[in-house]
């Protein structure tokens, strides 16, 4: 099944899921950037919102928004009623420190799972590892090569996998090339997120029957590139765009639905 398949199918359960409850499930998207990507990611946040009958507001303020007014509406979405869970939309202005954002984030109400005392999983690695077990991609004792160290994709990520008893192996920009080629050549499952268009490629060697997560998307003179190249002849390759960006976007709401179980 495709990952649009996929999506559709699981926005359908999403749906019906939301049609029983006493309350539509509320959430806030706040903005202080007017970054391209960000502006297509929340927009289609919003449509997925409607798709699902779920009550989602977008709060835009300026960019030259202070960190101090921004923990200030944080605190109040914190406290209050009106939202079971709300983001702050990533990136934000040099002004405003990021990790101390993401710790003023009450962990209740936390959908992006970023907080440390989260329950929460971060949304792309939820989204991949969900998609994943769907198409029973097989896990335990498999080889997994995460390529990123991100705190949002790569590190969670391979949290992930090591909870479901992969052998996890993170590579990085400092990583020699012909290690990476060697932990490539031996893995089932490449997540790959550096954000560098067409990263992998035919000079790296794949097991036929392995899967590629393609994480990265890049806006080049050619369109949207993920960081693998297409065809890689491998078992399962996800598509850029149209693939892990649509699993994020997917986990955001399923994150948002076991913040509301029990209210």
């Amino acid at each position: 099944m495709t990952i649009k398949e996929y999506v559709l199918k699981r926005k359908q359960e999403i749906k019906q899921y939301v049609s029983c409850m006493q309350k539509k499930p509320s959430l806030a998207i706040v903005q202080v950037n007017d970054d391209p990507a960000s502006n297509a990611y929340i927009k289609g946040k919003l449509k997925d919102a409607e798709e699902l009958n779920i009550n989602a507001k977008l709060i835009k303020l300026p960019q030259s928004t202070t960190q101090e007014e921004l923990l200030t509406l944080i605190n109040k979405l914190n406290n209050g009623d009106n939202y079971d869970g709300f983001i702050v939309q990533m990136p934000l202005p040099n002004q405003i420190n990021e990790e101390a954002i993401k710790l003023a984030i009450s962990p209740k109400k936390d959908i992006d799972g970023f907080h440390p005392l989260s329950t929460l999983s971060p949304c792309t690695p939820k989204g991949i590892m969900n998609y994943l077990k769907y198409e029973n991609v097989e896990l335990l004792g498999k080889n997994a090569v995460v390529i990123g160290r991100s705190n949002i994709v790569g590190k969670p990520m391979a949290k992930l996998l090591l909870n479901e008893s992969c052998n996890v192996t993170i590579l990085h920009s400092k990583t020699k090339f012909e290690d990476m080629a060697n932990y490539i050549k031996n893995a089932d499952i490449i997540v790959v997120a550096i954000g560098r268009p067409g990263f992998l490629d035919k000079r790296f060697n794949y097991k036929p029957d392995s899967v590629i997560v393609d994480v990265g998307i890049s806006r080049t003179d050619e369109g949207l590139k993920g960081d693998a190249i297409k065809d890689l002849g491998v078992k399962i390759q996800t598509p850029v765009p149209g693939g892990v960006g649509l699993l994020t976007r997917l986990a955001l709401y399923e994150n948002l639905l076991e913040l509301t179980k029990g209210k």
